[in-house]
C-alpha cells in the first residue's frame, strides 16, 4: 500500500467509510472545527462531521469554495485531502489528515502530489497550506512535494507553485 493512493471526491457514497476512519484513527479536533458536542466521537459530533462535508459536496464554486478528497489506499478509505479557493486568483488552500495507521507510509505525500495535480487542471497555479512548526508529519509532506516554506509567529507556512514542474505522482 505505500504511496498508492486516488482520491475520490467526497459525497454520500464514501461519507460514512470516512466517518469510520476519522472515529476510529483520529481525534476530532484534527479532522474537523470545533463543535458544541459531548467530548470525543459522541453522536453529535458525528453528525456534525458528515453535515461538514456535506456543506463542500457544492465543490470549488459551491457555498464553501472547498472540493474533499476521500484519500484512498488498498481499496480502503484512510483520510481526507481539500482544496479551499483563496480570494488570491489561481490559488487554493490544501489541508489534509491520515488515519493513524495509514501514517508512515508515503500516502500523505502521495495524496498531495494528486491533489497538486487536480488543482493544476482545475486553472490554479498556486497551492498554500498552513501548520506549526512541531507538526513534522505535515513538514516532510509539503518538503516531498516542492513546498517553500517559511515561518511567521509561531506557524509555518507553505507554498507550492504549480507553473513549475509538477512532482512526478
Amino acid at each position: 500500500m505505500t504511496g498508492a493512493v486516488r482520491l475520490e471526491p467526497v459525497d454520500e457514497r464514501n461519507l460514512e467509510p470516512l466517518l469510520s476512519v476519522a472515529a476510529a484513527e483520529a481525534d476530532p479536533e484534527d479532522v474537523m472545527p470545533p463543535v458544541q458536542a459531548p467530548a470525543g466521537w459522541s453522536l453529535a459530533r458525528r453528525d456534525a462531521f458528515r453535515e461538514f462535508h456535506r456543506a463542500s459536496f457544492g465543490g470549488l464554486d459551491g457555498p464553501t469554495r472547498t472540493q474533499m478528497y476521500a484519500i484512498v489506499a488498498g481499496g480502503e478509505v484512510v483520510g481526507m485531502v481539500r482544496m479551499t479557493r483563496r480570494d488570491e486568483p489561481g490559488t487554493v488552500e490544501t489541508g489534509m489528515w491520515l488515519g493513524r495507521s495509514a501514517r508512515g507510509q508515503g500516502l500523505g505525500a502521495a495524496a498531495l502530489r494528486e491533489l497538486l495535480h487536480v488543482a493544476a487542471a482545475a486553472g490554479m497555479r498556486t497551492v498554500v497550506a498552513e501548520t506549526t512548526p512541531d507538526n513534522t508529519g505535515a513538514i516532510s509532506v509539503l518538503k516531498k512535494c516542492g513546498a517553500e516554506l517559511r515561518e511567521k509567529d509561531g506557524k509555518l507556512y507553505a507554498e507550492m507553485c504549480l507553473d513549475s514542474a509538477l512532482p512526478a505522482r
